[in-house]
């Protein structure tokens, strides 16, 4: 009896081992199937991650490589590439994308001929492609006034050169804002790979293009369509360039072109209406010299002199530089009337009979550098473009340092700061245009007289055509400081904006509220040097 009941108790114990083994064993069978035969999930980020933001690598200028949804080995391109982009954005829209072809397959359930999804890929494309068609790119917009015009900015790999700085930012900074920072270096990684593989004949250079190549840019944004980029690049010969064009119309950057430009027959007509001030001519020839002569060397200087008096020693200080520089490129105009800017640079303008001339209207005040003298070229186009460079103007160097004998020379107090001087955006009289151009559009209005107001007029009249108006601001053209005096003789509006000019070319908001406020600084500091009592 005893025997019998123990070999029970064993038997069932067996029984439930065994039993226990054969569940474990039918989940752990369960569990492979589940994991081997069920479809896959689908990981595609939706479009707000999909789109690449820049890695650590754009955090200057340089090129880098991004990363995002995008940046992915299916992509069909690098991380934060266009390619990459405009593969997100097929898939989005439900088009395919590289090695996804119409029709290729059905794998995970995705038919690509659906009609459907083709249609919408389309319109996206069409979107975006008339947003670059009613942007401003290639052709000018007719224009109310000088009011309504979007000025550009321009860059470099360090520096982003502005124009709306108000009270806090400075004319010239390192990009700090960080959509913008990344979206500079964006472009400049997109314009070297172009650059670098080229598509076409005319694309194909021997050169291996690098940021160090790389020399100016300037972009605008127009808030309903998309932001505008020109890149200029140094070229594989000393006066070639290469421009790049891109337009980013809310969405991935589409190249508008690529070409080569060759500035070696390029020269530029600098036209300088003039009136006495014989001392400030001089210092003019002497920067004259030393860019347009020795390190440009394709340029043609024209003087309109008003009057006879001191005629002597503008001729002598042209013929003093054509001795020592062997220069003969100048002409000198003389007119015996009233001085008129205007009636100056259109005279200097018509005398020319060489061709169609890029033209430079100057004034004897103004400090120009080599570099400036290739944005004048890169920045016109006849029958097309028109540069109205702003220039930075100096402040009174008296008030910046102190006193007269701290003043450093000229080439040292060229600083673009904000207690230094100012973007002179209200002045439009420093211009280059293809001299075809200045005369289908009736040059200047000769009839006003003095100072002011026929830059306005000229402006106004390019605004008013179809031909496309470079407004951005130059680092290579300075407004020498020097005192302004208004004649009492100068109608009522020319006074005002005398005026005003004199006004602004004093100093900073900071250094007049200083001035203003300095019998109240100086009786402070009495008060701090009395001794305290005990």
């Amino acid at each position: 009896m005893l025997h019998a009941t123990m070999l029970r108790r064993g038997l069932l114990s067996w029984v439930s081992r065994v039993g226990g083994v054969l569940v474990l064993l039918c989940c752990s069978l369960s569990l492979l199937y589940v994991m081997t035969c069920s479809p896959p999930l689908s990981v595609d980020p939706p479009l707000s991650l999909a789109l690449p933001r820049s890695g650590p690598n754009h955090a200057s200028l340089g090129p880098g490589t991004g990363r995002g949804g995008a940046g992915n080995a299916q992509s069909g391109g690098p991380p934060g590439s266009y390619q990459g982009v405009q593969e997100s954005l097929k898939r989005a829209s439900g088009g395919p994308s590289e090695g996804q072809e119409a029709g290729a397959g059905s794998q995970g359930g995705f038919l690509w001929e659906n009609q459907g999804a083709k249609s919408q890929q389309a319109d996206l494309q069409d979107f975006l492609r008339s947003q670059a068609a009613k942007a401003e790119v290639s052709v000018g917009v007719r224009l109310p006034s000088e009011y309504a015009v979007l000025p550009f900015e321009s860059f470099t790999l360090q520096k982003v050169y502005q124009l709306e700085t108000g009270l806090t930012r400075h004319p010239e900074e390192k990009p700090v804002r960080r959509d913008k920072r990344e979206a500079l270096g964006e472009v400049l990684e997109t314009a070297l790979h172009s650059l670098n593989t080229p598509t076409g004949e005319k694309e194909r250079t021997s050169k291996v293009y690098t940021p160090s190549d790389f020399i100016e840019g300037i972009t605008r944004t127009e808030k309903d369509k998309g932001t505008l980029y020109e890149l200029t690049f140094r070229g594989e010969a000393a006066q070639e360039f290469r421009r790049l064009v891109f337009f980013r119309p809310f969405g991935p950057l589409m190249k508008v072109s690529n070409e080569q430009v060759d500035t070696s027959n390029v020269p530029i007509n600098i036209i300088v209406p003039l009136s006495k001030r014989t001392d400030k001519f001089k210092h003019f020839m002497t920067n004259f010299r030393e860019v347009c002569v020795r390190q440009d060397g394709r340029v043609h200087l024209t003087v309109v002199y008003f009057g006879t008096e001191q005629m002597s020693e503008v001729r002598s200080a042209l013929e003093n530089t054509s001795r020592e520089a062997n220069f003969k490129n100048f002409t000198l105009l003389q007119l015996d009337e009233e001085f008129s800017r205007g009636r100056g640079l259109d005279v200097g303008a018509r005398a020319w009979k060489g061709g169609n001339v890029l033209l430079f209207f100057c004034d004897v005040d103004i400090y120009f550098t080599a570099d400036f003298l290739n944005s004048c070229r890169l920045n016109t186009q006849p029958g097309k473009k028109v540069f109205y460079p702003v220039l930075f103007s100096q402040y009174n160097p008296t008030l910046i340092y102190g006193s007269p004998e701290h003043i450093p020379p000229v080439e040292q107090q060229l600083a673009i700061k904000k207690d230094t001087g100012f973007w002179r955006d209200f002045g439009f009289g420093m211009t280059c245009q293809y001299r075809s151009d200045f005369i289908n559009i009736g040059g200047f209005d000769i009839d006003i007289k003095g100072w002011g107001g026929e830059d306005v007029h000229l402006y106004r009249k390019y605004l008013h055509s179809n031909l496309l108006v470079v407004r951005a601001p130059s680092r290579g053209l300075f407004h020498l400081w020097h005192e302004k005096h208004c004649a009492d003789e100068l109608p009522p509006d020319q006074y005002r904006m005398c005026m005003q000019s004199k006004a602004m070319n004093e100093a900073s908001h900071g250094q007049l509220g200083m001035l203003f406020f300095r019998q109240e600084i100086e009786a402070h500091l009495r008060k701090q040097k009395k001794p305290k009592k005990t």
